[in-house]
């Protein structure tokens, strides 16, 4: 499915240097000719990046700036330095594997070990005796082997979403390759090359000379590798805020009509708020912004995640939020507007299957809910489980079950309703809501992993048509019943129907707890208040700010008060661990909310805290 980016309000304003500002070189021609000086003087130089650059593009404006200058220079494309595309092919199959839903990931692996030596070693003689500008440009151009090689190494990069945009149009040239294969699919960037060129960009983070967003190839920027640095480290110290991206779908409704503008969204399944796959815009103070992906600021894992989550799950963005989209009009069946029946995978399986360090424990929380508002979740107390399997075989998507509805509880939602979701737990948003999803993260690539047993044999979105007319989803059902706990109607009304327990009431906020489960990894508090709020990381862990009622907070450190940023309604921010002490203040004045038999001008704070303590440890693998 394709997807939508929504950069309202997303900006990361930060205070940097004059000498970064001064540093930064803006538009396409003056990036050119910026490149053509340098290339000009430095004779061997390196155009190094990620997937989805249009390196050719890049090669050919430089090209005739040179020309025009009057200066030869020789480009060399760095697929000239890869093995066969034989042994490519071999390299990567234990890693894309013959799973049809999911792959293996690569958890060593790097970019060197897929180029011929023998051709790397021989490129780097060729650029020691160059009597004339040399490029190398591709992923991969100046890998640890031959960097000393070159004078000068300028890193491309682009956002994951323009990337899979890319991949999705049949337009991504991956390693060793000229062209677009016409066989390349999301498993193998996923599973294999994504973790090579992470890899790299962790090495050129500190062999690179000089950094370039090339989202834009009409609007090219640059920054020294030293104004990046600075960039980089001084937006962790703030609050973190994203792109938001869109997707439609086969359930997808239509509430982001009356909250966004989003050109070319038709319908809406979800709306992903933070996760690792996103990108962030800085405004560092300059003529423009970056943008790049979110990742990049894992540079400085251990101030963002925290020194648990960094020395344990190093290089993971550890939570998902979603907005799932569940407003129609009109009265729908179910079958159009529930998401598919799935369960999502323990750690213990995630790793055994996929090599993912982490599983995919997740809660609903109801931010909105119209008439009808419901949630599919967990098996009635006397259905013949066996025969549901049974019929989930049977159909495979395909034919539908009639009787499907026999089988899954349905639990009726109200506005605050969290439903806890360990792993192993058949459930599925049931439409006329807006669900927040709130989940671990368990893969940086952004994999998502839900096994999906049965959507109801109808068709997908077809976003060129505009019309329900793709082909149905594929299911997961080996996965679905190998991780399924057969959780029934009980276990669901005792265990996953949270409870909020009031925490701490002062003159100005006051805070609630839901209850939670042994095994699951983070906790979800939210505070009322009608001007201020406090809350805290304790310098341990990132945490995840939603604003579910209100119209826009300000969120800033009590300690440094110029770290601030501002979120309006149902958008999120991430805090850094390294963030301490802040305050939560309303910049729209009072409104009425209800809760409970309380009646007050109160805003509300969903607050995601990963926890301190046994996050998924081994008593908890043993469980799950």
């Amino acid at each position: 499915m394709p997807l939508y980016e929504d950069k309202h309000n997303a900006e990361n304003v930060i205070k940097v240097s004059q000498a970064t500002k001064d540093s930064a070189v803006f538009g396409t021609a003056k990036v050119v000719s910026f490149i053509a000086d340098q290339v000009a003087a430095a004779k061997t130089v390196a155009f190094d990046g990620w997937y989805g650059v249009d390196y050719k593009a890049i090669v050919d404006f430089v090209a005739k700036e040179m020309e025009k200058r009057g200066v030869a220079c020789e480009f060399i494309d760095a697929s000239t330095m890869y093995v066969s595309k034989e042994a490519l092919a071999e390299y990567k199959q234990p890693y894309i594997t013959d799973d049809p839903g999911f792959g293996y990931v690569n958890g060593e692996g790097v970019i060197s070990d897929i180029q011929d030596k023998d051709a790397v070693a021989a490129l780097k003689a060729k650029l020691a005796k160059a009597d004339k500008a040399t490029v190398v440009y591709g992923a991969g151009a100046a890998t640890p082997e031959i960097r000393d090689a070159y004078a000068k190494v300028f890193y491309f990069d682009t956002t994951m979403q323009r990337l899979e945009l890319k991949m999705w149009d049949g337009e991504l040239i991956p390693f060793g390759y000229t062209n677009p294969p016409e066989w390349y699919n999301w498993k193998e960037y996923h599973y294999n090359d994504f973790y090579l060129l992470w890899r790299h960009k962790k090495y050129m983070f500190t062999a690179m000379d000089f950094y370039l967003e090339s989202y834009d190839l009409d609007d090219l920027k640059l920054v020294t590798k030293a104004g990046y640095d600075e960039i980089v480290a001084t937006a962790v110290k703030y609050p973190i805020k994203q792109v938001q991206i869109f997707q439609p779908g086969p359930w997808g409704a239509y509430r982001h009509k009356d909250l966004w503008d989003i050109k070319g969204l038709e319908i809406s399944a979800w709306n992903k708020m933070s996760g690792p796959e996103m990108s962030v815009v800085i405004d560092f103070g300059a003529e423009k912004m970056l943008n790049f992906p979110l990742i990049n600021l894992l540079k400085h894992n251990k101030e963002v995640t925290g020194e648990y989550m960094s020395t344990n799950y190093p290089d993971l963005w550890p939570l998902d939020i979603w907005l799932d989209d569940g407003y129609f009009p009109d009265k729908q069946p179910a079958e159009r507007i529930s998401m598919p029946i799935h369960n999502h995978p323990s750690s213990r399986y995630v790793k055994s299957h996929f090599n993912e360090p982490l599983g995919r424990y997740e809660t609903y929380y109801i931010a909105e809910a119209y008439e009808g508002a419901n949630t599919w979740m967990g098996f009635k107390e006397n259905c013949d489980l066996e025969a549901f399997e049974n019929k989930c075989y049977e159909s495979n998507n395909l034919v539908p079950i009639e009787d499907w509805k026999e089988y899954i509880c349905n639990w009726k939602s109200n506005v605050g309703d969290l439903y806890l979701i360990p792993p192993g737990t058949t459930h599925g948003h049931g439409g006329n809501q807006m669900v927040l999803e709130m989940d671990t993260s368990p893969s940086i690539a952004g994999t998502e992993y839900s096994f999906f047993q049965y959507d109801f044999a109808r068709n997908s979105w077809d976003d060129n048509k505009k019309t329900m007319t793709g082909k149905p989803l594929k299911m997961h059902l080996n996965h679905a019943f190998d991780n399924e706990h057969w959780r029934r109607e009980n276990y669901v009304k005792d265990h996953l129907r949270a409870r909020a327990e009031v925490t701490t009431w002062n003159k100005e906020f006051w805070m609630d707890k839901f209850s939670s489960l042994p095994e699951m990894p983070f906790d979800i508090e939210r505070i009322y208040f009608d001007k201020r709020g406090e809350y805290t990381t304790s310098g341990e862990h990132l945490q995840i700010v939603t604003l579910t009622v209100g119209h826009n907070v300000t969120i800033r450190s009590k300690s440094n008060p110029e770290l601030f940023t501002s979120i309006e309604r149902l958008q999120c921010v991430a805090i850094p661990a390294n963030f301490g002490d802040y305050e939560i203040i309303s910049e729209d004045g009072s409104f009425w909310l209800s809760f409970s038999d309380l009646m007050s001008s109160l805003v509300l704070i969903v607050i995601l805290l990963v926890k301190p303590a046994g996050l998924l440890g081994k008593q908890i693998q043993e469980k799950v």
